[in-house]
C-alpha cells in the first residue's frame, strides 16, 4: 500500500478489505486508517472477532463465521470471486469468452 496504490485512493475509490482476525489483523487494520483518512471507501470483508474489533466506519461490512486459519483462505476468497463474477456481468463482459482469450495445447 505504500509504494504507488495508495495514491489512487481517493473518495471515489472503494477499498476492499479482506481482514481475518489473525495475527496480521492489526497491521490491516492500521492499512484501513490510512484508506480512510485518504477518504478511501472501504468494504470490509472479516470474521466475527474481526467485526467485533474493527472502530473504523466501512462503506459496507461483510462478516463470515470464524474459521481455522488452514481454511481462511478459500472461505474469504469466495465473496471475491462473486463480486468479481457480478461486476463482470454488470458491465456486459462476457464472462465465458474473455478478451484475448487464447487457447492453448500441449503436447508431450
Amino acid at each position: 500500500l505504500k509504494h504507488g496504490p495508495i495514491a489512487l485512493i481517493d473518495e471515489n475509490m472503494p477499498v476492499i478489505v479482506i481482514a481475518p482476525h489473525d495475527r496480521f489483523f492489526d497491521k490491516t487494520v492500521s492499512n484501513m486508517q490510512e484508506v480512510a483518512a485518504r477518504g478511501g471507501r472501504i468494504i470490509l470483508i472479516t470474521d466475527e472477532m474481526g467485526a467485533a474489533a474493527s472502530k473504523l466506519d466501512t462503506m459496507h461490512t461483510i462478516v463470515l463465521p470464524n474459521v481455522d486459519e488452514v481454511i481462511a483462505p478459500m472461505i474469504f476468497a469466495l465473496p471475491i470471486q462473486l463480486l468479481a463474477y457480478h461486476t463482470a456481468v454488470f458491465m456486459g463482459t462476457d464472462v465465458d469468452q474473455p478478451r484475448n482469450l487464447a487457447k492453448s495445447v500441449t503436447v508431450e
